[in-house]
């Protein structure tokens, strides 16, 4: 088994959550700005970079939010590895304080968007966006 660390970050402004799309090999799905932690990173970075990386957002970060944790089964991994992976996800809550709206070019997600939080039954995302909804508590629309 595998085990992953990653940061993510949920940021919402204006009735809107700043979500990115995986590329097409990943499924196309909405999640969380965030990815895994390169060797020797802090989490808090790992989140800021992530985050600038996918959307082009710098963010301060808020506070964390909690912790997740997923078991992916080798047969169920998109990217063709063999083993099974356990994810350890730490979601942070986080404001923009620069930057403006790219898409990632050349990694695991291919567009970035402010998505409105009463649309987002509609939209078809990972479970960890529901989860760390669920970990923020209410939120401003």
């Amino acid at each position: 088994m595998v085990t992953r660390v990653g940061a993510y970050a949920v940021v919402v402004h204006e009735g809107g959550l700043l979500l990115a799309q995986l590329t097409a090999r990943e499924g196309r799905r909405w999640t969380l700005p965030g990815g895994g932690l390169d060797h020797g990173e802090a989490p808090e970075d790992a989140a800021r970079r992530e985050v600038l990386e996918e959307t082009g957002y710098t963010v301060a970060l808020d506070g964390l939010l909690g912790v997740d944790s997923l078991l992916v089964p080798a047969e169920r991994r998109l990217d063709g590895e063999r083993e099974d992976l356990h994810a350890v996800r730490l979601v942070y809550r986080a404001h923009v304080v620069g930057g403006e709206l790219r898409h990632e070019v050349d990694g695991s997600t291919e567009r970035a968007a402010w998505i409105p939080l009463a649309g987002l039954a509609d939209v078809p995302r990972v479970e960890l966006v529901d989860r760390a909804l669920a970990m923020a508590g209410p939120l401003p629309r």
